[in-house]
């Protein structure tokens, strides 16, 4: 049954490199964990600088991540319609095929 499977673990954003009034949120380096459901077992895709500050290969963006699991379902985000998200009419994402098996 977990073959078929997807199981999702996103966090809502990093944590900031530095320290100026505690750590803060920082969305230009967060984790992501897949499993299963049609994802390549034990691929490390993506990185950030050595600080945790920027991406830098290769970058992908939130709706990446929504489209691959709605890949991994079998439906296609660029007919996906959500009233008032303007975020989806302007990036649907793309799969992010290197982490599909």
């Amino acid at each position: 049954m977990l073959k078929d499977t997807l199981v999702v673990w996103v966090t809502e954003f990093g944590r900031a490199p530095y320290n100026t009034r505690g750590r803060d949120h920082w969305p230009d380096g967060f984790s992501c964990w897949l499993a299963s459901g049609g994802i390549k077992g034990g691929v490390v895709h993506g990185a950030t600088d050595p600080f945790g500050f920027a991406s830098v290969t290769p970058p992908h963006y939130i709706t990446d991540i929504h489209a691959t699991v709605l890949h991994q379902m079998g439906l296609d985000s660029r007919r996906l319609t959500v009233p008032g998200r303007q975020r989806f009419e302007r990036d649907f994402g793309k799969p992010i095929r290197e982490i599909i098996a």
